[in-house]
């Protein structure tokens, strides 16, 4: 036997070390705190905001519905951390289940891969095949906790649920509400809106147990839930949308005049609806003053009924939003009275399907020294003319911004791709015969563009020309060749939506077609001696010429062979 061991393989030195180290570390314990708790030490100002950031939806306090007040991450998962916050200490239950409970969202799925996981176990849970309705289960739940704790109850005030949920679990719905007498917002089924008789044990509930509800809305077929208001219910609305009711206009202003709170007023497809409906009647309640108006073909009301609504003063200073969709007796035109008329205006919303061009007769422009946001968006519906009827509409809206009428704007958004360009090539004339003279554009301008097959917003900036008379620099965007793949192609390679695409190069050029096994190079600048392009490049910095653009990389100089192409 002693002599079968000289023929044993040696051990390697590093198994032995590994086992060594393993077993070093079985017995070795890293040193823990064991001093004070320094937690304690935090306000509870500050764990409210840390915990807002574990968990953000928490501070969600919009009155949108749960399919447009969404956020980046899984919802889900950050409740479930949030409340493991909750039980970590008392002083840190105290801050983080007001926020569990401030807002609560209920989502149909994880949005991470959890979800994969949790669907797997629930159908092997599921009995007879059917799957179990995970947010109807939390709906559930919810309503068990709410119900055995009047302070959790109490500290709901936002509840949002998915759209199968709300219209398939009504009864769990109103024994939840039943118990949260401080709930200003809640997702509710659509036949909530139109009168429905399977939610009225929904309503009921809704209207003895949370008279702080701040937004409703009302369809047609809901007019005789809408005269309930004259009874005292919901008097903190903030916000009411009005779609296709058949009411009496004085019923609606009496019901106006019992809404002290009243900010936001939606109408959309009401017939009835005219100038009248603003006028100052004895023994009724006038048009409240609200901070957003906003009006969906109502083809009854003219630039004189707003006019008349904005000639109170109390009225015309708290106007800030308008917005006009589709109405036929508020054309382009008329936009000028209504500017002239809310001088506190700050965010104006014009929408519109024109088939015919401006009148030639002189339009006095857009002038408006409050406003800051204009969405002006004309979309043609005669596409077989040759030139688009939009196109003399877009060149008002040009006009109007380079006669200074419009010196506060600093957003615009446009159903035009080529507005950006259009803008900065405008000679600064006088367009308007009973207009001051023309300054030019003087501000800077965020647009925001988009063709009627594009699905985001381009967006480009645009700096106005200097007092040295240099033209006014552009950057962003994405300006297109006139060619066309369809002219050399043919049209099934995609019309006028398949175009090549063009980069500038900072100078009001464009960059040069790359030869063969050839790096690009900009054509303003051909080569770092070239006289005009090298030149051209100092003499704009020199004098603070406009910024280079925003996908130009800050360690290449502009006289070099950058490799920009796209």
């Amino acid at each position: 036997m002693g002599f079968l061991r000289l023929f044993r393989r040696p051990k390697s030195p590093k198994k032995n070390k590994a086992k060594a180290l393993a077993r070093h570390n079985d017995h070795f314990q890293f040193p823990s705190y064991t001093g004070p708790d320094q937690t304690r030490r935090l306000d509870d100002k500050v764990l409210r905001l840390i915990f807002q950031y574990v968990c953000l939806h928490c501070a969600d306090e919009s009155l949108e519905p749960s399919e447009e007040s969404g956020y980046e991450g899984c919802m889900t998962c950050d409740t479930r951390d949030l409340a493991h916050c909750a039980l970590t200490s008392r002083q840190w239950y105290s801050v983080a289940a007001g926020l569990l409970y401030k807002s609560v969202r209920i989502d149909a799925v994880h949005y991470c891969e959890l979800e994969e996981v949790y669907a797997e176990q629930r159908r092997r849970k599921s009995r007879n095949g059917d799957e179990m309705d995970a947010p109807a289960r939390r709906l559930q739940q919810l309503c068990r906790t709410v119900r055995e704790n009047v302070h959790v109850g109490a500290r709901v005030r936002f509840l949002k649920l998915p759209y199968m949920t709300r219209e398939s679990c009504k009864a769990d719905l109103a024994r939840t509400v039943s118990v949260c007498p401080n709930l200003e917002y809640v997702d509710l089924p659509e036949g909530f809106y139109n009168g429905d008789p399977s939610c009225h044990t929904l309503r009921q509930e809704l209207q003895a147990r949370c008279p702080r509800i701040r937004k409703m809305r009302y369809n047609e077929g809901s007019e005789q839930a809408l005269e309930t208001l004259l009874h005292g219910y919901w008097q903190e609305l903030r916000i009411i949308d009005f779609n296709g009711i058949q009411i009496e206009p004085t019923t609606l202003r009496r019901a106006f005049g019992v809404l002290p709170w009243l900010s936001e007023v939606s109408f959309s497809n009401i017939a009835w609806m005219n100038d009248s409906f603003f006028h100052s009647v004895p023994s009724v309640p006038d048009f409240p003053a609200v901070d957003t108006l906003k009006l969906n073909k109502i083809h009854g009301v003219s630039a004189d009924g707003l006019v008349h609504y904005l000639a109170n003063p109390v009225s015309r200073d708290a106007l800030r939003k308008l917005r006009i969709k589709d109405c036929s007796q508020l054309p382009v035109a008329s936009l000028h009275l209504v500017l002239q008329s809310a001088t506190s205006l700050s965010s104006l919303e014009y929408i519109a399907t024109v088939s015919n061009s401006l009148p030639i007769d002189p339009i006095p422009p857009m002038a408006s020294r409050s406003l800051r946001k204009l969405n002006y968006e004309i979309v043609a519906n005669a596409t077989s003319q040759m030139y688009s009827p939009s196109t003399s509409y877009y060149q008002y809206l040009t006009n109007s911004l380079m006669s200074n009428s419009l010196p506060a704007l600093r957003q615009l958004y446009v159903r035009d791709p080529d507005f950006p360009e259009s803008l900065t090539l405008a000679p600064p004339v006088r367009p308007f015969a009973d207009a001051p003279p023309s300054q030019g554009f003087s501000q800077p301008l965020e647009v925001f563009s988009k063709g009627l097959d594009e699905l985001e917003w381009i967006f480009t900036s645009i700096m106005p020309a200097d007092g040295y008379g240099r033209r006014g620099s552009m950057s962003g965007g994405r300006p297109l060749s006139s060619y066309s793949a369809s002219k050399g192609l043919g049209p099934q390679w995609g019309g006028d939506a398949r175009r090549s695409v063009v980069v500038p190069n900072g100078f009001g050029g464009f960059l040069a077609i790359p030869a063969d096994n050839e790096r690009p190079r900009s054509a303003g600048n051909l080569s770092p001696t070239a006289g005009f392009g090298h030149s051209h490049s100092q003499s704009l910095s020199g004098l603070g010429g406009p910024p280079r653009a925003s996908w130009m990389p800050s360690h290449q100089k502009r006289s070099s062979r950058a490799d920009l192409w796209r």
